[in-house]
């Protein structure tokens, strides 16, 4: 297979993925409308599953390993795994773990280890004082939050998310029946957490609202003055606040983390949080995220666990509760390698016609403004979407973004600045070129 070939062997991958999460209708036509057995089979499964869309951030991933093996020259900025190693104290308490056997089912709701370590972090970072049975260690922090989501939410209920929002809140809550209500964030206001607009959203029917600070995709933090606003309204209307703090330490020019169950123990009580490992400590494939919330709460959380997953892995809880009892100074390093990517790439975007972005406060993602670019063509493209322009570019220049409109955001495309300087270089130097043959 020459390179032109592989090229066009990807683009139609990517086409068909872009499309397919538009009309998954498409999944169940072929032939003439005649069904096959395996097709029949499919159509049996619930349509809760059945409405149910992939992860666009995962679904690229798979693809583009999969040209990577085939010789072609892709450069992935899809992802939002720190390109880092796991610090090796880390990874020496793992292997500890593993000499001492301990290799033995716990109890569902994690280690009392690991819970001990999790409460003294909030009270040294976040200053809220939290009990080991009110945190429960799920499987990376996605789990959690589905855990969340499930143990507070039901049919009827609907859910306020603020938008441009990571790509599976919407379908978390989906899963659980509830309705999700949109509220859009705009980048005039830097990302903010549009609390007006979230005023109008409310219902009788309102059960939570999912927040997510710092944010992905807009690397967007909220302030103390914003969250103790929405706090306010939580407790006014009597519903929760499911908090996703997982970028929490990759905070950038001196701004600060404000975690909401910090305002009062009324806030507390009615606010879910949760964080886990993965991004600061880059520890994506340990799997360990943690729910802290009020203890009828996580003994639902638990319950639940008890069938279905139950436990992570013994090793990679004692790994995770030496990451927030041990050295931080990796977490320095990773955070300031993370911090002059972004200048970076801020610098060289802005720098390119008709493409802008703001500078994120957090994260390791960039939103990419295609204002200038909607409407025209680029190398015989019509741009007219998010998912236009990510199609094109990754044809025309080997390079893999998210379309924006993955996060409920269509006029933007996501970067991530979690990899290396030399191939943030390369994206660059592309995307710039790629810009060139626009009219």
């Amino acid at each position: 297979m020459n390179i032109i070939s592989k090229k066009e062997t990807f683009y139609n991958y990517i086409h068909l993925w872009y499309h397919l999460s538009i009309n998954k209708n498409e999944l169940f036509e072929s032939q003439g409308n005649i069904k096959t057995y395996r097709e029949e089979i499919i159509m049996m499964l619930t349509k809760r599953i059945q409405n149910i869309k992939p992860a666009a951030t995962l679904a690229l991933t798979g693809k583009v390993a999969e040209l990577r093996k085939q010789g072609i020259d892709v450069i992935a900025f899809n992802l939002g795994e720190p390109d880092f190693g796991t610090p090796q104290n880390i990874c020496d308490a793992a292997k500890a773990a593993i000499d001492a056997q301990k290799t033995k089912y716990t109890v569902v709701s994690g280690i009392m280890d690991l819970k001990e370590a999790i409460c003294a972090k909030f009270l040294k970072d976040n200053n809220v004082v939290y009990k080991p049975n009110e945190i429960c260690i799920g499987t990376g922090a996605k789990q959690p939050l589905v855990n969340a989501v499930l143990a507070l939410c039901e049919e009827g209920d609907e859910v306020i998310i603020p938008t441009p929002c990571w790509v599976s809140y919407i379908e978390m809550v989906k899963l659980s029946g509830a309705t999700p209500v949109l509220v859009q964030n705009r980048e005039e206001d830097g990302f903010a957490l549009n609390v007006e607009g979230i005023k109008k959203a409310i219902t009788p029917k309102t059960k939570a609202i999912m927040i997510n600070t710092p944010n992905n995709p807009t690397g967007a933090v909220y302030t103390k003055e914003q969250l103790t606003e929405l706090a306010e309204l939580a407790c006014k209307h009597d519903f929760y606040i499911i908090s996703d703090e997982v970028y929490e330490k990759l905070i950038y020019e001196g701004k600060k983390h404000f975690c909401v169950a910090s305002i009062s123990e009324e806030v507390k009580d009615r606010t879910v949080v949760i964080n886990g490992v993965s991004k600061a400590y880059a520890m994506t494939g340990w799997r360990i995220g943690y729910t802290a919330a009020p203890a009828p709460v996580t003994k639902l959380i638990s319950n639940y666990l008890s069938h279905s997953t139950a436990a992570p892995s013994t090793i990679s809880q004692a790994a995770a509760a030496e990451a927030f009892r041990g050295s931080q100074e990796s977490v320095k390093r990773m955070h300031a390698a993370f911090e002059a990517r972004r200048n970076y790439m801020v610098e060289r975007m802005n720098a390119i016609d008709s493409i802008s972005c703001l500078k994120p406060q957090g994260a390791f993602y960039v939103m990419m403004n295609l204002d200038g670019v909607m409407g025209r063509t680029i190398r015989g493209h019509a741009i007219g979407s998010s998912a236009d322009f990510a199609s094109a570019f990754v044809q025309e220049e080997m390079v893999a973004t998210v379309p924006g409109s993955a996060f409920g955001a269509d006029r933007y495309v996501r970067w991530s600045y979690a990899t290396d300087m030399d191939t943030i270089r390369k994206g660059m130097d592309r995307l710039e070129t790629f810009i060139k043959g626009l009219k």
